[in-house]
């Protein structure tokens, strides 16, 4: 069934995300190397072990129901103390000491920040690296990351990889490779079947299982040595970072340092001991030797010499990062910032009742809005309690503006067809609406869109909400059904009106004419219009303006007769709780 998710790759089932990796940890400083490893008087132990993780594998390829990660030979592990003495650490400790109770937090709105960031942080750690993802891909800025995280795991850092299982196959020949190295463990979450069972097993448990399929971990964490950690929209892939032809995701991310790196940390551990969190040895089915560990490296270092320059992933390299820290140099802006995560126990142990932490501290804080509700979400998905919600802030008179993606625009028809019910109730009650644009990179007007997936076009990805612009929300989380109760989230609460007037301010330029449709409830006498020539009314009309003139739409523009098509279809099925 399909539903929406963030990649722009219509892959098996869901047009979805695959995978990641965070971290996190409070044990003592020996224990960051954490693989237990055999010694002479465990040997038993071991051989029980494996026996018993080679019994396990056979289920987990024999039937949908498998057994839990604990039955495999799956070390539990924690972050470095925050304590510990690193670069990183240092750096931090006179800015924290000046800012008490506060974080540093830098916004990274543009695909080159954004790599070049994550860059930055695999360069900089020096005892360990966390990645936690729904989507991360091999593509070419895939390589350059997945080349820092190894050439990181060389020099002697620990690096855990945790990634969402949706779109895992056995072809992930760089992942499983660096999943040889003695420093670097790779582990899937919530795998349906594995690669070893084929794909018409794998199909079959879709339409057997599907309530387990469809609850994916969407979050999305990079955090170094417990003290510093990228998080937001982003997944590891070219169109995430302004490096994919056919597709660009505006996206917005957040970099931040202090305190507020050791509660994602924290979520990481969880996340990566969780009962769903599988080793990649148990589900690949692809062996290495030593000699396919020294090529992979060969190969990563051969991309980036050549692709580092286009890609320009260098600039914020040409100074290591705890440097540039410690002189002030990165633009960090010190504020309150909380973090709110749902928990594994979301799909490990799923409940009707379950309130998403996230999203319940989103609600509260509108509840003292005054002036203005921003909403970044492109899989905007409201219902009817969500357009009650906006409604009791018009009536407050609070602006509440959201740009979401248009049909044109979307990487998820589907989602589209669980938003567009609510279009009029929206602007009914007051509500502002925009609809991004599927804008040509370098201003080349246009594309006309595919089904599920167009040439050269733009989408937005960027999951933000702007209150009052004194306070930003920024993480993976969507204001959709899918959010709420299917899959994990994680958000940063920042608290500084800098940050929040920055975001407001991306907000403000996107939903400008020349890269938003503006839209609006059609007058009577358009639709009296309509109904006289005969044409499509939906109620509603898009403006935008071309030429300096005003031009008006009255059914999605640009989206063509098969999206439009596809809208209309996945309206007529039951798939809104998946939307």
């Amino acid at each position: 069934m399909l539903h929406r998710a963030d990649n722009a790759k219509s892959r098996g089932i869901e047009v979805s995300e695959s995978r990641g990796k965070l971290e996190a940890g409070q044990d003592g400083v020996d224990r960051e190397d954490i693989k237990q490893r055999v010694t002479p008087n465990r040997k038993l132990g071991a051989i029980v072990r494996h026996a018993a993780a080679a019994v396990a594998l056979t289920m987990l390829a024999a039937c949908a129901t498998r057994p839990p990660a604990t039955a495999f030979d799956r070390p539990v592990s924690h972050a470095l103390p925050a304590s510990g003495p690193t670069p990183l650490a240092t750096a931090l400790a006179p800015l924290e000491q000046a800012h008490p109770d506060q974080s540093a937090v830098r916004l990274l709105p543009t695909g080159t920040d954004a790599l070049q960031a994550r860059i930055a942080l695999a360069r900089a750690a020096t005892k360990t690296l966390d990645m936690q993802y729904y989507i991360a891909e091999e593509d070419n800025t895939g390589k350059l990351l997945l080349g820092a995280a190894l050439y990181a795991a060389d020099r002697g850092v620990r690096v855990r990889m945790l990634v969402d299982d949706l779109n895992f196959k056995d072809i992930d020949r760089i992942m499983a490779a660096l999943n040889s190295h003695d420093n670097i463990e790779i582990r899937v979450f919530n795998p349906f079947g594995s690669a070893q069972r084929s794909f018409s097993e794998r199909t079959q448990n879709v339409f057997t299982n599907l309530g387990h399929f469809t609850r994916r971990m969407h979050n999305k964490a990079m955090i170094a040595d417990n003290q510093i950690v990228i998080v937001g929209g982003r997944n590891l892939g070219d169109e995430y970072f302004s490096a994919s032809p056919t597709l660009q995701f505006r996206d917005l991310d957040v970099f931040a340092a202090g305190p507020v790196a050791q509660k994602v940390s924290a979520s990481f551990d969880d996340y990566w001991n969780s009962s769903l969190a599988y080793p990649l040895r148990a589900l690949n089915k692809q062996k290495f030797d030593p000699s396919e560990l020294d090529k992979t490296r060969d190969d990563l270092r051969a991309h980036w010499r050549a692709q580092a320059e286009p890609l320009n992933a260098k600039p914020l390299n040409a100074t290591p990062l705890a440097q540039q820290i410690a002189r002030e140099q990165m633009g960090l802006v010190w504020a309150p910032t909380e973090f709110w995560v749902d928990s594994p126990g979301k799909i490990e142990h799923p409940s009707d009742d379950y309130k998403s932490p996230p999203m319940e501290r989103l609600r509260s804080l509108l509840t003292d809005a005054q002036r203005e509700f921003l909403i970044l979400s492109p899989y905007f998905v409201p219902h009817d309690t969500g357009v009650q919600a906006l409604a009791e802030l018009t009536r407050r008179r609070v602006r509440v503006a959201v740009l979401t993606n248009s049909l044109a625009a979307t990487d998820a028809v589907a989602v589209q067809a669980g938003y567009a019910p609510y279009r009029i109730p929206l602007l009914q009650n007051g509500v502002e609406l925009y609809e991004f644009k599927p804008i040509q990179i370098e201003g080349e007007g246009s594309p006309s869109a595919g089904l599920f997936g167009s040439q050269s076009r733009a989408s937005l990805h960027a999951k933000a909400y702007v209150i009052d612009r004194s306070i930003l929300v920024i993480g993976s989380m969507n204001l959709d059904p899918r959010s709420a109760k299917l899959n994990t989230e994680l958000a940063l609460v920042i608290h500084d009106k800098r940050i929040a007037e920055e975001a407001a301010q991306l907000f403000e330029r996107s939903t400008s004419p020349q890269v938003s449709w503006q839209v609006h409830l059609a007058s009577a006498a358009v639709m009296e219009e309509l109904r006289r020539t005969g044409s499509p009314q939906s109620g509603l009309v898009w403006t935008t303006e071309r030429d300096g003139s005003l031009v008006t739409y009255n059914f999605d523009p640009e989206a063509g007769f098969y999206r439009n098509a596809m809208t209309g279809l996945f309206m007529l099925l039951p798939v809104d709780k998946q939307l």
